[in-house]
């Protein structure tokens, strides 16, 4: 019992026993600074530092920038610029799949799968709006099914345009031959001009190419939504010189004819003209007779 009473006798008077700390000339051996010192007081000194400098690295990590370079943290400007991405990325979602429809139903129609019928670029977009509307309802099947019957009937067959007046000037696309006229009831709803390979197909209006693509059975495809509804197409091109998109002006050089597609017999350019849906017979408003 002596031995350990003695032993913690010894460990406190070594921590409380004073210790001098002098710091010395090296040259003369003159004393500059000197503290008076203690075991204890070097150890709470110690800890004093080591607690100051742990809170300091906290508060800098918790309330400061510096912790967006730290791993696992978020940071506020990236997570307002992330939310920000996404409502520009779904506002492009509607826009692409509006467009992307709009352009199945135009391909669908040059390639003969389903009748010709009017279909705008609007309306479309009024129905993937809706929809998409609609989906945060979590619709049931029989409602789905509902949509695309109500769309089925409010599909109708193409019209012949006889009584279409407007004051349009068109150009005409091409000068040639016409080997083959429109005739509504053999559901021929264009025209025929032999040209040789290669001539230059114009726009008959201004207006925006809305397609521009290769077809099996028609071959290089162009079509031209002009303004008041009315829309051109030119089908069997050796090559196309303008993509959707693009803004033409009438007479603008578009494509080169050429026989191109399962259907071609020759070189020579199939002209349609549309207004809102209903075919017109391009020979009463253009004059492609050399």
């Amino acid at each position: 019992m002596e031995n350990q009473a003695t032993k913690k006798r010894t460990f406190v008077e070594k921590l409380v026993s004073k210790y001098r700390l002098v710091i010395l000339n090296e040259n003369t051996f003159e004393e500059q600074v000197s503290f008076k010192l203690t075991r204890l007081n070097v150890f709470v000194l110690f800890s004093v530092c080591s607690l100051i400098l742990i809170i300091g690295t906290i508060f800098l990590i918790a309330f400061t920038p510096l912790k967006e370079y730290i791993p696992g943290y978020s940071s506020t400007r990236l997570t307002s610029q992330a939310n920000d991405l996404a409502y520009k990325t779904d506002s492009l979602f509607i826009e692409v799949a509006g467009k992307e429809r709009f352009y199945e139903s135009i391909k669908k129609v040059l390639n003969g799968e389903v009748k010709a019928q009017s279909y705008d670029i609007d309306s479309v977009k009024s129905v993937i709006v809706s929809d998409l509307k609609k989906a945060k309802l979590n619709p049931s099947n029989e409602e789905l099914q509902l949509r695309k019957e109500v769309e089925k009937i409010e599909k109708y067959n193409v019209q012949n345009g006889t009584n279409f007046k407007s004051d349009y000037l068109f150009f005409p696309p091409v000068k040639g031959s016409i080997t083959s006229r429109f005739n509504f009831r053999e559901k021929h709803f264009a025209i025929d001009v032999a040209v040789d390979k290669n001539t230059p197909i114009k726009a008959v209006s201004p207006g925006i190419v809305i397609y521009s693509e290769w077809a099996p059975e028609t071959g290089y495809v162009l079509i031209i939504k002009h303004k008041s509804g009315l829309t051109s197409v030119y089908k069997h091109n050796a090559m196309l010189v303008k993509s959707q998109g693009d803004y033409v002006t009438s007479g603008e050089v578009v494509a080169f004819a050429g026989s191109s597609g399962e259907l071609s017999t020759g070189p020579h350019l199939h002209f349609e003209l549309w207004d809102n849906g209903k075919a017109l017979d391009p020979t009463k408003f253009i004059d492609f007779e050399k």
